[in-house]
């Protein structure tokens, strides 16, 4: 599920009859939501609400594979999933600083590579390189056509994304480990988030989604990862993941001008 700072934005979401009975509890937080996905909070139990089973399927077997803390499933009942909510609080948030030592973002660089030297999971990638290429540049073209972005911005980080688009060893990767979906407790990761995208993929991605927007960062991040980092790789998918977000954040009521989210990324690149 994509997450971001204005993540409290809610487009109609299919009606669906949850019965929760929790003595104590008074209220119902609504995280995010939007027409595809919803996720609720009632006390310490996450109700993820998702039309696509299949969506919830590959995240729960992802979680099962995952070598790294996830949350405790509690039940499931299509079309919601119940998680226990981890303890601590997430690394961060696109949008502001994150309060978070150099030393957990260090141990999320760690957690990373302990996921990316995991056994690949049995599914397939969700896109070719052709593929991933085709789509951004349909995405550049409706930021340019539409007036969203200006031309020279779109062009110039079309190609900076270039780096991204090279042949790689697929790995086990979470496929959107944003900063909001890493969890710490005293410089300890105690788990990670959102696994509905996880599959074989670029390593490289997972380092840029993780450091998206908090570029002072990557130096930790990279420390606690180790070799193998080539930094214009991560840059690259700065650049080509806030092209290719935009338009799906804009039309799910998010606001990717907002101070130090994607557009503020694509200028960065200037």
């Amino acid at each position: 599920m994509l997450w971001h700072a204005q993540s409290q934005a809610i487009n109609p979401v299919t009606s669906v009859v949850i019965p929760v009975i929790m003595a104590g509890v008074e209220e119902v937080e609504v995280v995010v939501a939007h027409n595809e996905r919803a996720t609720l909070r009632v006390g310490d139990v996450f109700l993820k609400i998702d039309a696509d089973q299949a969506r919830t399927d590959l995240e729960v077997e992802a979680m099962a594979r995952a070598p790294v803390p996830t949350p405790e499933i509690l039940w499931r009942k299509p079309p919601v999933l119940a998680l226990a909510a981890l303890p601590g609080t997430a690394l961060g948030r696109l949008g502001e600083p994150s309060a978070a030592s150099p030393a957990a973002w260090a141990a999320a660089g760690a957690a990373a590579r302990m996921l990316h030297h995991a056994p690949l999971p049995p599914w397939p990638g969700r896109q070719s390189l052709d593929e991933i290429a085709s789509h951004l540049d349909g995405e550049c073209e409706w930021l340019v056509t539409n007036g969203v972005l200006p031309a020279d911005l779109v062009t110039r980080n079309r190609r900076v994304a270039e780096a991204a688009l090279r042949p790689w060893t697929p790995v086990f990767t979470h496929g959107d480990l944003q900063v909001t979906h890493m969890f710490i407790d005293d410089d300890e990761i105690t788990g990670v988030i959102d696994w509905s995208e996880a599959g074989p993929g670029d390593a490289l991605y997972d380092l840029a989604t993780l450091t998206l927007g908090h570029e002072e960062h990557l130096g930790d991040v990279v420390a606690g990862y180790g070799t193998g980092v080539d930094l214009d790789v991560i840059r690259a998918w700065w650049s080509l993941r806030s092209l290719r977000v935009a338009r799906w954040l804009i039309e799910h009521g998010f606001d990717p001008s907002s101070p130090g989210c994607e557009f503020d990324v694509l200028r960065s690149r200037l």
